[in-house]
């Protein structure tokens, strides 16, 4: 499972998993459940989570790189904490944000986020799949002989 996999839709609470689009929708599936819906996409609007970004001092910050950081800082806050809690844990998360743009309720909306993709055990892949790209051994490509092409054989003419 990968971000782009991962979708916000607008009037929906959660985080959900795209299966397939239609052209009125698409099929989604709450992330850590197996039931699948129809979505209209006349009703609701999809982001997928690989391109939200964070306002930043000098341009932009992916929310990816916003989740590395707080997988590496291990105290993260409940989504009720205190204004002056969160915002102090955003700051040592991504300390070059842009306090004007990044509102409190946006920053408990990606700690949110970050907890649910936790739980459904996203980040524990990420670090499985580094682990087994650095302890595979590369293959060394070994070129085959090639088969002798058969001979055809000629064809008797045929009879009338």
């Amino acid at each position: 499972m990968e971000l782009k996999e991962i979708l916000a839709i607008s009037k929906l609470p959660g985080l959900y998993q795209m299966i397939t689009s239609r052209d009125n929708g698409i099929i989604v599936t709450p992330l850590g459940e197996q039931k699948s819906k129809f979505v209209s996409s006349r009703q609701h609007m999809f982001t997928p989570l690989e391109n939200i970004t964070v306002y930043t001092n000098t341009g932009s910050m992916e929310l990816a790189e916003i989740f590395k950081a707080m997988k590496a800082n291990d105290k993260c806050p409940e989504v009720k904490a205190a204004d002056k809690d969160i915002r102090a844990y955003f700051v040592a998360i991504a300390p070059e944000h842009d306090q004007q743009r990044v509102y409190t309720s946006d920053i408990r909306k990606m700690i949110k986020w970050f907890k649910s993709l936790d739980e459904v055990g996203m980040f524990k892949e990420e670090k499985k799949e580094e682990s087994v790209k650095k302890d595979k051994p590369k293959k060394e490509k070994v070129a085959k002989p090639k088969k002798a092409k058969a001979t055809k054989k000629e064809s008797k003419p045929k009879k009338k």
